[in-house]
């Protein structure tokens, strides 16, 4: 990872090596993205239409990145990718191609980017084992009369648990319903392949996947997104413009959804650690995880309750959320960092009805409200063991002041 030498100074003087454990907010960056971009920038322009060396490799190296991406999430036959902003942005765009009328049932304890874009909502309550979230979602559909779809996450941001994607999809495609996947925090950890799955839409942002440039992903059926208005009007979007207003058709593909000047390096970063990763052994970078979710569960000291839906035994990514009794988060937080070189974070993680329940905290008008929250530490590539034990022992001598 780029910045695994940070160095950091303490109140006494002393200098430590920076301990990054907020994996869920940013992940660093990773060389294969950042040595991306370097051999990029020097012959760096504009995508498309352009007839100079800059634009021309420029076109090429985002069609390609293009490509890697659909490798890397299984894309099939009629599957688009789609270059957004981030794993918002994306669920943002989808949210407005589905069909008039869908309704779109989700869970509560969705992040804030896959709970508030969509329409016609059935919200269903934060299940407390994954078999409740299969028969929550299957007990829904028999209710629905109507064209539907079912949107949900991959990965918890607040518990880390990993959710019955595949379960949920092969019962709302009984139903002929649709499943959407906001997979932020499940791509950096876990495999996300469409087909294993069993997802039509996979959302994620590069920021979280190692690839802090601004750049994330819609990848799903061709058919909605065709059909929909494209999500911004201007340029790329448009395939020709009449003299008079509405005289105008617009691209089909990809394009369709990407108007304006697309995020060449972020695409192009986002394919760097999408090709790494998947020639990596993801399984035992998640063993690796594993081991340090172990060490930090070991070490957490009394005063320090780790929350969940789904219970400690659940799979689970490198994410664990502490309710802190008697403590405010927020200040804790900011003394890990100023006093110990140790970032974590604290609040509600754009998540307050989930956040909410597990902790009975009164309604909150910020992410991150002072002792309304939890305190979250999250880690992945680069996270050693000592970054661990440096949390553990810091947070007990924090609690016992």
């Amino acid at each position: 990872m780029v910045g695994d030498d940070l160095k950091t100074e303490l109140p006494t003087g002393e200098t430590v090596r920076f301990a990054h454990l907020d994996y869920a907010a940013s992940a660093p960056c990773a060389e294969a993205a950042a040595q991306a971009v370097a051999e990029l920038l020097p012959r760096y322009g504009s995508v498309h239409r352009g007839t100079g060396v800059r634009s021309q490799t420029s076109t090429v190296a985002y069609e390609v990145a293009r490509d890697v991406v659909a490798e890397f999430v299984g894309a099939r036959p009629g599957d688009q990718v789609i270059f957004t902003r981030n794993t918002t942005d994306a669920l943002n765009l989808l949210a407005r191609a589905l069909p008039p009328s869908t309704t779109t049932i989700l869970f509560e304890g969705e992040h804030h980017a896959n709970l508030l874009p969509w329409p016609n909502q059935l919200r269903l309550p934060a299940p407390k084992s994954a078999d409740e979230a299969i028969n929550a979602v299957e007990n829904a559909l028999g209710g629905i009369t109507g064209p539907a779809v079912v949107t949900v996450t991959g990965a918890g941001n607040v518990t880390g648990e990993v959710w019955p994607i595949r379960e949920i999809s092969d019962i709302a495609h009984a139903h002929d319903v649709r499943v959407i996947v906001d997979g932020a925090q499940l791509a950096p950890h876990l495999p996300a392949n469409l087909d294993h799955l069993g997802a039509d839409f996979l959302a994620f942002s590069g920021h979280k996947l190692y690839a802090p440039f601004g750049g994330g992903v819609l990848a799903g059926r061709a058919d909605w997104l065709d059909a929909a208005e494209p999500y911004l009007y201007g340029g790329g979007a448009s395939a020709t413009v009449g003299d008079r207003p509405g005289d105008l058709t617009w691209a089909t593909g990809p394009a369709r959804h990407e108007g304006g000047t697309p995020n060449l390096l972020g695409a192009v970063a986002i394919a760097a650690v999408c090709a790494a990763l998947l020639v990596a052994d993801r399984d035992a970078l998640h063993e690796h995880e594993q081991r340090l979710l172990t060490r930090l569960r070991r070490g957490l000291p009394e005063g320090a309750r780790e929350v969940s839906l789904f219970g400690p035994d659940h799979p689970r990514v490198g994410i664990v959320s502490l309710a802190l009794p008697g403590h405010d988060p927020a200040q804790v937080a900011h003394r890990l960092g100023r006093e110990y070189g140790i970032g974590v974070r604290a609040g509600q993680f754009c998540a307050h009805p989930l956040v909410r329940r597990l902790v009975n905290a009164e309604k909150s008008d910020t992410c991150d409200a002072p002792g309304a929250g939890l305190l979250r530490a999250s880690w992945g590539l680069g996270s050693t063991e000592d970054d661990v034990d440096r949390f553990t022992k810091a947070l007990a001598e924090i609690l016992r002041s």
